[in-house]
């Protein structure tokens, strides 16, 4: 693994509000969800919502492909941390979804 610092999508979310000098308190009614809701996934105790995060994206002026990207890794690998072949596992999905998505484009 590089040395490059990893971060979750609540960490990353954080910071992007504090960035763009957004309370918590405001970016909650912003994008209509309760602050302790919001406070909770930033602290990586829930879990967020693809459309919370595509909202979020949008309201901080983020790249909301990379957000996906992020937010779509976190639960890869939430679901694989604790598995010994986690590796492996990820190099055969990743054939499998290249798989599926060329006999996508063929129906």
């Amino acid at each position: 693994m590089s040395t490059q610092m990893v971060s979750t999508i609540g960490q990353q979310i954080r910071e992007l509000r504090e960035k763009a000098g957004i309370p918590l308190r405001k970016a909650a009614v912003l994008v209509d969800i309760d602050i302790a809701i919001l406070s909770k996934m930033e602290r990586g105790e829930r879990k967020f919502t693809k459309d919370l995060i595509i909202k979020l994206a949008k309201l901080y002026n983020a790249q909301k492909d990379e957000l996906i990207i992020e937010y779509l890794s976190d639960i890869v690998s939430y679901e694989l941390k604790d598995e010994d072949l986690a590796i492996e596992v990820l190099k055969v999905a990743e054939k499998k979804v290249e798989y599926l998505k060329a006999n996508k484009l063929k129906k």
